[in-house]
């Protein structure tokens, strides 16, 4: 068997590759996309870090590739629908860099509060300017967490220690389980309001996209420092721009971008911004141990057909595996559904079988709605490995049950999410062999594929509703791709998915939850 090493890995995880009995080791790095998909073919394995990117057509021309193993925690560089298609396994290693990724944002923000990148640069240009780089001491401020996984938490300890006030903002975690480290729960517009610093340690999503943005940023107290070691795609870099210069923002320290490299970046030209090149996860440390335990994994998959810290499949053999994806990528869908429908902090999921898949090894299957719940606000250190293991540490209560009986389907699975706010219930089934359906949210039975972007509203029923959302629709040029409605009585209330070609706007949002007779209107990212 081959493996493909096509970034800078650390000589001691290579060394583990090499070490292995009956496996050969090619490192190429600096590869273009053409060049590894006129070589891939030819690989079993395939170990990578962030600049490799694995597209669609490099997995279709990988005939023989079983595995990728990433170096690493995201895997935004990773075609994941492409490699499930055609079984490849896909691997990170979660945990490798929290540390670092911790430290990396306290010295970020010591290094803004100090000015000691900008002075730095001042005296080795043979200036004395010590009035200029005046600073401002952390000491006794406010900083505001928002996001309180792995990292969020050692970056709260490490502020304690310098004497900061922490508060933490994170909708998905049990208020007692925050509460449990020693800081104070708050809203997202109360962090906002008091905070001298926020640091944001959150995933990209369709819901943290611009979650920094100018509706945001004016909520905040006035010369708030903003650091942002997590994605750039969270802050909304023009908004930004705009209050830097206005002084609403007193400064900015960012290890991501929008676009990375960044190239004419016009916020790099500020001096109240200070920036580094993605070096979040980039200790000698840090990189060593990632490179060690995905070279293991690669080698126990590889060997022993062990799966472990796997992005798209459960730890299970392949028999198994390949009769389970449909019911797999179904669970994964219901339980993203779930996490972009409910309200409030969850403290339970309950996953009931019904009818054939009852007769199955269910496990899998409920790891993973657990962690398409879990990966909608989660850090990107998520897999079905470790998802039980973070949502028992946010205080979340799993359970399941089954049922021989599946009533109007072969086969059910249901997934409901108590929060503190509310109770909701959404079902699906398989047509067929592998064709996913929804078919309930609540009280409403409803059909609709769960893929792709969508509109889920609920409305008062009445005449005009569907039309002004169409038109809304066409105005802000998305298409509709199909239209789903279902109501229990005349003028009560209705429930309808809207599968859709593009995403829908935040513009557009606002514009159908506005229309008289919505009850809620909102965008979903399956």
């Amino acid at each position: 068997m081959k493996v493909l090493v096509s970034d800078n890995l650390s000589e001691q995880g290579i060394e583990v590759l090499k070490n292995a009995d009956g496996i050969e080791v090619d490192v190429k790095t600096g590869l273009s996309n053409e060049e590894l998909i006129e070589i891939i073919g030819q690989y079993d394995g395939l170990a990578i870090r962030s600049a490799t990117e694995v597209t669609a057509d490099v997995i279709q021309a990988a005939s023989n590739l079983k595995v990728v193993g990433r170096a690493g925690i995201g895997v935004d560089n990773v075609d994941l629908g492409a490699a499930s298609k055609r079984g490849v396994v896909v691997m990170n290693t979660p945990g490798g860099n929290t540390i670092t990724t911790a430290e990396h944002t306290i010295s970020m923000m010591l290094s803004l509060s100090r000015k000691i990148p900008q002075a730095t640069t001042s005296l080795k240009a043979g200036k004395w300017e010590k009035k200029k780089f005046m600073g401002v001491e952390i000491y006794n401020k406010v900083l505001g967490i928002i996001g309180f996984g792995k990292i969020g938490q050692i970056v709260s300890s490490l502020a304690k220690g310098l004497q900061m006030n922490v508060i933490v903002y994170d909708p998905f975690i049990s208020k007692d389980v925050i509460q449990k480290t020693g800081v104070e729960v708050v809203e997202q517009d109360g962090l906002f309001k008091r905070s001298d610093y926020i640091s944001l340690h959150v995933p990209s999503t369709a819901h943290t996209k611009n979650l920094i943005c100018e509706k945001t940023i004016k909520k905040m107290k006035s010369g708030v420092r903003i650091i942002n070691c997590a994605r750039g795609d969270i802050i909304n870099e023009t908004d930004l721009l705009k209050a830097i210069k206005t002084k609403n923002v007193a400064g900015a320290a960012l290890d991501v971008f929008e676009k990375e490299p960044p190239g004419e970046n016009p916020l790099l030209l500020l001096d109240e911004v200070i920036c580094t090149p993605h070096l979040g996860a980039s200790t000698d440390e840090a990189q060593e141990n990632v490179a060690v335990a995905v070279a293991e994994q690669i080698v126990d998959y590889l060997k022993n057909g062990q799966i472990r810290n796997a992005i798209n499949v459960p730890s299970v053999n392949a028999e198994t595996l390949t009769k389970m994806k449909p019911y797999l990528y179904l669970g994964e869908k219901l339980g993203s559904l779930q996490a972009q429908l409910c309200k409030g902090r969850i403290q339970q999921i309950n996953i009931i079988y019904s009818g054939e898949v009852a007769k199955m090894e269910t496990t899998p299957i409920t790891l993973a709605a657990l962690k398409g719940l879990l990966n909608v606000f989660v850090e990107t250190d998520l897999n079905m490995v470790n998802a039980p293991v973070i949502a028992k540490e946010r205080g979340i209560e799993v359970l399941e049950s089954r049922s021989s009986e599946s009533y109007d389907f072969t086969t059910l699975i249901s997934v409901k999410i108590t929060t503190d706010e509310e109770s909701k219930t959404v079902e699906g089934t398989l047509f067929g062999k592998e064709d996913t359906r929804i078919v309930r949210i609540d009280e409403y039975h409803i059909e609709a594929s769960p893929e792709g972007n969508m509109l889920v509203f609920s409305n008062v029923d009445s005449p005009g509703v569907v039309g002004k959302i169409g038109t809304i629709l066409g105005k802000n040029n998305i298409n509709i791709a199909g239209f789903n409605l279902s109501r229990r009585i005349v003028n009560g209330k209705a429930m309808a998915i809207v599968n859709l070609d593009s995403p829908l706007t935040d513009k557009a949002q606002d514009e159908i939850n506005k229309i008289s007779n919505i009850v809620f209107a909102k965008k979903i990212s399956l």
